[in-house]
């Protein structure tokens, strides 16, 4: 049974219809009094509540009243309804034990995503949890190992692809988020859709809503033909949102609309588009810490970590080190027509030793540029440490002297310190970005807006 919560009858009814049709049992009340007698007497499988009734317009009542339901039912996911304004309200609520919030009036098509999604993840709480996301049932194509770690991302994959839910994918540089994100669309039931890539740390501000919502012909200088947006690609599949912690607090009021709405305009277009989209977002970013600074919207937060997935470093799970190394050297044999290349155990081991604050992608590079350059058809521990002198991976900072200060402005400043680590990692912009704590696109704009060329 489903439980709404709402003083208002039309929307009760309109609700419970609907529901209805999609055969759900439903039952529908108006006052806090009687959804409390409800609960007390059976557990719904989900509710529907508004955040204001007719005593009070702060939202206060709805907050109580969540509380309450939650003591009786705490398992119960509760989809909070409340006007656009009102969304730090719905913040609050998800703070008390909410599983989503919506905004009226919504789009029943969405509502009713969001409310299968909730029955499917809470019904996967109680189920079996024996899965195993290598057993064969899900495709994991490209992603290399069998650690414990891994597996377990894995199988929280494989529970959450048939669904809809949001998904957010955190972990450092390098460690493999966009295969993870593959792999969810791959498995679920939007497989046969597009999956579409944005990096918005690569998106500037001012092209964000060309980028992402397209343009009629003429909307602005340059626009010389109709173009559709990264939303319109994505239609009916799933859209990736890279390094979403790299977008300015202006564009994130956007994304959110878009999100929570699932409805856009292009730019010089005054027609809404609906977008059918299932999002999965990645970060390196401490976002929890960038909602506390104030850099970036805890509304859009609640929005997109509906599931959290969290990727281990390499260093991790280092038993999947000979695996990634023997798939890498596969793969370029393969691709350059050599014969079969071996590694000696000395090598595979002096590998498991390495530090890798690039991970996976760092491996790769020079397990890649190893084999290529020496030639051998056997792989030593000296090979390795050979080109991994050459290149300076993984090496730890050279002390060097600070750079004076006095007198510059902060981009002078920024600038030398982009300057100095570039010069002490070579070149390698993957270990400059970590070295100084930022993403690579924000890297990339900050060598545009220096004018550095190397």
């Amino acid at each position: 049974m489903i439980l709404i919560i709402d003083d208002d009858q039309s929307i009760r009814s309109s609700l419970g219809f609907m529901l209805k049709r999609a055969g759900h049992e439903v039952t529908a009340v108006g006052t806090p009094k009687e959804a409390l007698e409800v609960v007390r007497e059976t557990a719904p499988r989900l509710m529907l509540m508004d955040m204001n009734f007719s005593l009070a317009t702060d939202g206060e009542e709805g907050l109580t009243l969540l509380r309450q339901v939650k003591l009786f039912c705490p398992q119960v996911p509760v989809i909070l309804m409340t006007a656009w304004g009102s969304i730090q309200l719905a913040v609050k609520g998800m703070q008390a034990g909410a599983f989503d919030f919506v905004t009226k009036p919504w789009n029943n098509v969405a509502l009713m995503q969001r409310i299968e999604t909730a029955l499917e993840l809470t019904a996967g709480k109680t189920s079996d949890n024996t899965t195993n996301a290598d057993d064969g049932e899900f495709d994991r194509s490209h992603i290399i190992g069998r650690s414990e770690g891994l597996l377990r991302v894995l199988e929280v994959a494989k529970r959450i692809a048939h669904t809809n839910a949001s998904v957010l994918i955190t972990g450092e540089s390098g460690t493999g988020k966009e295969l993870i994100a593959e792999a969810i669309h791959r498995n679920s039931p939007r497989r046969g859709k597009p999956f579409v890539k944005v990096n918005l740390g690569g998106i500037s501000q001012s092209l964000f809503e060309s980028e992402m919502f397209g343009h009629k012909k003429g909307a602005f200088t340059g626009a010389v033909n109709d173009r559709a947006g990264r939303f319109e690609m994505a239609d009916k599949g799933t859209i990736f949102l890279d390094e979403i912690g790299e977008l300015d607090l202006s564009c994130q009021v956007k994304m959110l609309r878009v999100l929570q709405e699932q409805t856009f305009e292009r730019l010089g277009e005054s027609t809404p588009r609906k977008t059918d989209i299932r999002v999965v977002s990645a970060t390196n970013a401490d976002l929890p810490q960038m909602v506390r600074e104030g850099t970036f919207r805890e509304d859009l937060f609640y929005r997109i970590n509906l599931i959290t997935v969290h990727l281990p470093a390499l260093r991790e799970r280092r038993d999947d080190i000979p695996l990634l190394v023997r798939h890498f050297i596969d793969q370029q044999c393969q691709q350059n027509g050599l014969p079969p290349v071996s590694v000696t155990p000395e090598a595979m081991q002096y590998l498991r030793t390495l530090p890798y604050p690039g991970n996976i992608r760092e491996l790769k590079n020079l397990v890649e540029r190893t084999l290529l350059v020496s030639g051998n058809e056997e792989l030593t521990a000296d090979d390795f440490k050979a080109m991994h002198s050459l290149s300076g991976q993984s090496e730890a900072p050279q002390t060097t002297t600070p750079p004076a200060t006095e007198g510059l402005t902060l981009d002078e400043i920024e600038k030398q310190a982009i300057l100095q680590t570039i010069s002490r990692y070579r070149g390698n912009l993957s270990l400059v970005a970590v070295e100084l704590g930022i993403s690579r696109g924000a890297l990339y704009r900050r060598l545009e807006k220096y004018g550095i060329e190397f």
